[in-house]
């Protein structure tokens, strides 16, 4: 267990921002991070657990506590079961089941983070979620002071949600376990449009993994969706906000909106999201709104290749960031009565 004190956090998150730590520990086995974790309760000092730093907006005042890094290995597949240490990179991961000619994850190629927090935020991409491959979830309970092991039937998985996000303070995750497919070196049925398109089939079709992930790798590197250190587009925690799930009431208000400020012709994007629900698209708001690709003249600005990415151009603080994200929030608001819903996790920060 390696510990610093007063550390720049901003060099641990994609979006090279954020204040310094008191004290940052890295923890390399799940013994450490336990070991790191009960320390921190019993002393009461704030903890802050941080992965891949991919989904993470950190205050410019940094965090007066216990910042705890997990840098923990280890990739264990056993035919189509497949167990990660919580520090493993998720994107490599990923890549490793591909070679291994498993299906399952392959749509969530390129996306950036460890694999501890993939069940935290029930990460998902281009039709595929990981709670549809999740097994189990091998956690740290803070309030038992014990290590449990949790089903995929009980970690409360919805859109970008689960029990460990309801409850963040509780859980420490240390290992994922999946389930994938032997398809044959297939990959599972295409079902999000835009890749089916790429591919050139249709939905529900199958194609082989590697060019499944191959397809999925380009379009997220054509939306600055690929982590690339000399492009500030890719500066960012991706999509920013979620994609807004409505009743029926507050959709049909949604349309009326839309109807008198774009046309009547304009229909919104709508999707089922459950009985009574509709989710559209954040992105598309984002756009009508008026905050095209690019938007901005300051050090924080929208990326200039996907109008869900709020970036940092290299010199931004934090307080920059979040003024772009409240303009957006409140411009969407006032344009069609939808509030967004940030996707990143604040600390020490507010929209």
């Amino acid at each position: 267990m390696h510990v610093t004190h007063d550390t720049p956090l901003a060099p641990l998150t994609t979006f090279r921002l954020g204040g310094p730590a008191a004290r940052l520990v890295t923890a390399t086995t799940d013994a450490e991070v336990v070991e790191a974790v009960r320390e921190a309760d019993r002393a009461g000092t704030p903890l802050l657990v941080i992965g891949g730093g991919s989904n993470l907006v950190i205050g410019d005042a940094g965090f007066d506590g216990t910042a705890l890094r997990i840098a923990t290995t280890g990739f264990t597949l056993d035919g189509t079961a497949l167990e990660l240490a919580a520090g493993e990179v998720w994107s490599d991961a990923v890549a490793r089941t591909v070679e291994a000619g498993l299906a399952g994850v392959e749509c969530l190629a390129g996306i950036p983070g460890s694999a501890g927090a993939t069940p935290i935020q029930n990460v998902g991409a281009y039709g595929q979620d990981v709670s549809a491959t999740v097994t189990e979830v091998v956690a740290y309970d803070r309030r038992e002071d014990e290590t449990v092991t949790i089903a995929a039937a009980d970690c409360g998985f919805a859109y970008r949600d689960s029990r460990f996000k309801a409850d963040p303070e509780r859980y420490v995750v240390l290992r994922v376990r999946f389930g994938l497919e032997d398809a044959g070196g297939l990959s599972a049925p295409v079902k999000y449009a835009e890749v089916a398109r790429a591919l050139g089939v249709e939905a529900g079709d199958r194609v082989p993994v590697a060019t499944a992930r191959k397809t999925v790798l380009e379009l997220r590197a054509g939306k600055g969706m690929v982590l690339d250190p000399a492009d500030h587009d890719t500066w960012s925690a991706g999509s920013f906000f979620t994609n807004p799930i409505l009743t029926e009431q507050e959709f049909a208000a949604f349309v009326s909106r839309v109807h008198d400020r774009l046309g009547a012709d304009t229909e919104p994007p709508a999707y089922p999201a459950g009985d009574g629900l509709r989710k559209t698209s954040a992105a598309w708001l984002i756009d009508r709104a008026g905050f095209a690709k690019g938007y901005g003249d300051g050090p924080a600005r929208i990326s200039g290749k996907h109008t869900l990415a709020l970036t940092n151009r290299g010199q931004a603080k934090t307080d920059d960031l979040l003024a772009l994200a409240r303009e957006v929030r409140d411009g969407v608001r006032s344009a069609f009565g939808v509030t967004l819903v940030n996707e990143p996790v604040m600390v020490g920060a507010r929209l």
